[in-house]
């Protein structure tokens, strides 16, 4: 039993190993921030960029000539601008609601999103307006996280792939032709 007491002194008064103590408490958590400030970064850009594509599409739209672009070239376009995206044509989704000032009904919450657990579905709602009449484009746009199990990546809302939605959306007014 003394010879028990004795390590165990010796081994309370032992300073070796205190940096590795210290080290493998400390270092999981710069892990895990590292991770989220990489995800926010990534988000951020993401979002950036699909906001500014879109704003860019809409300005064209606002500055045409009267001609209603459809759904594949408005989708395309802002594809081509935001060329940074991985598989955009896959993974954007456009929605164009008609709104009226009027007679204001807010339109859903929730965007249209594509889903890669579910089955394709098509356009929910893509709706060309009239002259002077108010337009929404809401853009959703998929994207698997970086770091899905770590930090912010395992905070975000996903579907059932794994992938959340970076959201943007513009309102313009259909002007005359």
């Amino acid at each position: 039993m003394s010879m028990f007491k004795r390590f165990l002194t010796r081994f309370r008064r032992s300073e070796r190993g205190s940096a590795t103590l210290e080290f493998v408490i400390v270092f999981p958590i710069f892990v895990v921030l590292m991770g989220s400030s990489w995800e926010l970064g990534l988000i951020t850009m993401r979002t950036t960029i699909i906001e500014r594509a879109t704003d860019l599409v809409v300005r064209d739209i606002r500055l045409g000539t009267g001609l209603a672009p459809q759904h594949d070239e408005i989708k395309q376009e802002i594809c081509d601008l935001a060329s940074i995206l991985n598989d955009c044509e896959n993974n954007l989704r456009l929605e164009m609601i008609q709104l009226d000032p009027r007679n204001w009904v807010a339109p859903p919450q929730e965007a249209d999103c594509t889903d890669a657990s579910e089955e394709v579905s098509p356009v929910r709602t893509f709706e060309n307006g009239q002259e002077n009449e108010l337009m929404l484009l809401r853009v959703c746009f998929k994207v698997n996280p970086l770091f899905p199990s770590v930090g912010l990546g395992k905070k975000l809302v996903t579907d059932g792939a794994g992938q959340y939605a970076l959201v943007a959306s513009s309102a313009f007014v259909q002007e005359p032709m």
